[in-house]
């Protein structure tokens, strides 16, 4: 059975580099294989760690990477993950999963009605005030859920950032490995991480982190485009209906 936790976690992998949404296959693996939700949400944590981790040295590797801005956003992210994964709030899920998913939609229309927004850089006035407040509102979603946080993550690093998709992933995955530290200290104080079956994940998230940041180098950011705009399309319609 941990081979299927393996399996799922290359699927899982190569998803969360190229656009996002791997937890939504690693989640209900983990629970198959018993472990309740809360634990599975801990235990995800340690695979996307090092998932991003890997993705993040071969988009550096590729001098992709803009590391400068990535540290000054993964700041906020940061701050907001330690809120979200500390403290108990109470939503109203089906509305949260609705919203998000329109969030998607329109984010699936903006690639193919304005591509250049997401396959080339733009010179975009950035107000530093806004960004530290947008990535701050995604480090408590990402601290609290972290399914779907990469979609949220590449049209706030596009729009306010002014960068195309390759960039944008190789941002996304460094702000997310760095949040994700906090909150999986925060698990495993809480006796919320299974060790065994997270390395095992981990093994296969790392796989397919390593295939997608090269492929997303070499194909480049039309390529990523489509792969972006199927995944989105698919979670979209799964969150709102």
């Amino acid at each position: 059975m941990p081979f299927l936790a393996f399996l799922g976690g290359i699927l899982a992998g190569f998803l969360n580099v190229m656009a996002g949404g791997g937890s939504m296959i690693t989640l209900p693996i983990l629970t198959a294989l018993g472990l309740g939700i809360d634990v599975a949400n801990g235990t995800n944590r340690i695979a996307i760690i090092l998932q991003n981790l890997v993705a993040t040295e071969r988009f550096k590797s590729k001098n992709v990477l803009k590391a400068k801005e990535a540290f000054l956003v993964s700041i906020p992210t940061i701050a907001g993950a330690l809120v979200g994964s500390s403290i108990a709030v109470q939503i109203e899920k089906e509305l949260l999963q609705r919203v998000v998913g329109i969030i998607f939609l329109i984010m699936a229309i903006s690639l193919v009605w304005k591509p250049k927004i997401w396959i080339e850089d733009r010179n975009v006035k950035r107000n530093w005030i806004l960004i530290y407040t947008i990535f701050f509102l995604i480090g408590i979603y990402g601290g609290f859920i972290q399914a779907g946080v990469g979609f949220l993550l590449m049209p706030a690093i596009a729009f306010l950032l002014g960068y195309e998709l390759v960039k944008t992933n190789a941002v996304k995955v460094f702000i997310v490995a760095s949040y994700n530290l906090i909150s999986l200290l925060i698990f495993i104080i809480g006796g919320k991480v299974n060790f065994l079956y997270g390395l095992v994940l981990a093994l296969g998230n790392m796989t397919g982190a390593w295939i997608a940041a090269n492929l997303s180098v070499k194909k480049g950011a039309k390529w990523v485009r489509w792969v972006v705009f199927a995944a989105i399309i698919v979670v979209g319609i799964r969150y709102i209906f």
